[in-house]
């Protein structure tokens, strides 16, 4: 459990700000995408729309607050419905659809850091803290959602990509692919924190690519 006494309010709701945004303009991504190659099944339910409450799921938003204030594991929106046969390119236009999200996210950071690499804004300003923690959860989820494990935009993009006999092979993952996903973001951590050996291996390999993206933004 996080320790609460150590938190810094203004940029832990910065930062649960970024992820109610983040996931916002995520699925917009995916959703947009899709209508411009031909599938307009997430339009039809309102998804293509950068209003929250449509893209709002309640047990998504729980873990978004628990991340925001310091947890392990991940959070989500509302997946946004897409019907690959209505897509132009087939698996490469899925593809598409799937890096949209991600790429919505990095488009945002881009936004966000305009005032934090060339603004004056102080440091221990609550501006700079929030436009930090908006910054930070955009990364984020642009590493995470990049993870090529179903049902991940990672794994979506590369199913695009590879061959048929690749694509067979492939394909029974997506029906194990949230328990792997389970297991090793909420289950490993709490069993290395008890037994007091590292086992957040979703933190190792998000952390190098948020840094790396996020320097490239900052210039640093």
């Amino acid at each position: 459990m996080p320790n609460l006494n150590n938190i810094d309010l203004v940029y832990t709701l910065g930062l649960l700000l970024g992820l109610i945004v983040g996931t916002t303009v995520h699925e917009f991504g995916h959703a947009y995408s899709a209508l411009l190659l031909g599938d307009n099944t997430a339009q039809r339910m309102g998804r293509v729309t950068l209003n929250p409450v449509a893209h709002f799921d309640p047990v998504g938003f729980i873990f978004m607050v628990l991340l925001a204030f310091g947890s392990s594991g991940f959070a989500w929106g509302k997946p946004t419905p897409v019907n690959p046969s209505n897509l132009a390119g087939g698996r490469r236009g899925s593809s598409v659809v799937s890096f949209a999200g991600p790429f919505a996210n990095i488009i945002l950071a881009a936004i966000v850091v305009i005032p934090l690499r060339f603004g004056s804004l102080s440091h221990s300003s609550d501006l700079y803290k929030v436009l930090a923690a908006v910054f930070t959860a955009n990364l984020l989820l642009f590493a995470f959602n990049l993870i090529p494990i179903p049902p991940l935009d990672g794994f979506g993009l590369i199913s695009g990509f590879v061959s048929d006999s690749w694509y067979r092979l492939m394909a029974p993952l997506q029906r194990t692919g949230v328990a792997v996903l389970l297991v090793v973001a909420f289950l490993l951590p709490y069993v290395g924190q008890v037994i007091g050996v590292p086992l957040n291996f979703l933190g190792r390999i998000i952390g190098p690519v948020r840094d790396l993206v996020g320097s490239l933004l900052l210039g640093v």
